[in-house]
């Protein structure tokens, strides 16, 4: 029964701390806007077809950085070899690896509808290895948790990911891992707020 409660106890305790803590860098308000800003607000919505939301809201404190994330981000999530559900599944990995609320909160859905086994979408929110993963999955695993664990990949590893997505495959999982840790840290050092009325997913990390 203990072991049951911590879990949600934990993500009480977490919302509760998160909701207390203010959200560094918010929205700008449109008449507060640089040029530079106008302009890369502009250019993001043509390229997305939204306005400036999430990770991007922090980051358009620096235009031309916000502008290349984000066009690094549109690659590697429309345009990568690997299948979106296992591209989601990296960035899953990621933010359970920060505790990124919001990078938790945008991705998990669309992890689930790209097909990724809601086994495994609960199984990293609590910060455990999935048990059951199919081979892709297990590979993407291990490259990604390597990657954040250990800061590198071993020759076993990396040699079942270029036998199985190619060379390309092998650095856009790196890629993705890494661009998504930026991200996240971002986020992390703004203390982007959650959209109104969504509570925290993620619980602490105990290791």
């Amino acid at each position: 029964m203990r072991k049951t409660l911590l879990p949600a106890l934990s993500i009480l305790l977490f919302g509760t701390l998160s909701a207390l803590a203010q959200d560094r860098l918010p929205e700008i308000p449109a008449a507060s806007l640089t040029e530079a800003q106008k302009a890369a607000s502009a250019e993001f919505l043509a390229a997305r077809k939204t306005p400036v939301f999430g990770p991007f809201v922090p980051l358009l404190r620096s235009p031309e950085l916000m502008t290349n994330a984000s066009t690094m981000g549109l690659h590697l999530r429309y345009r990568s070899v690997l299948p979106l559900r296992l591209s989601e599944f990296i960035i899953l990995i990621t933010a359970r690896e920060w505790t990124q609320q919001l990078e938790w909160h945008i991705h998990a859905p669309i992890a689930l509808k790209a097909g990724l086994d809601l086994a495994i979408v609960s199984a990293i929110q609590e910060g455990r290895r999935p048990d059951a993963m199919g081979p892709e999955e297990t590979l993407v695993y291990a490259f990604s948790t390597e990657l954040h664990h250990n800061k590198a990949v071993s020759d076993t590893t990396y040699a079942r990911a270029v036998a199985t997505f190619g060379e390309q495959g092998a650095i856009e999982m790196a890629g993705i891992n890494g661009y998504y840790t930026l991200l996240a840290m971002s986020m992390n050092m703004a203390r982007t707020a959650l959209p109104d009325g969504a509570q925290p997913q993620l619980p602490p990390l105990v290791r």
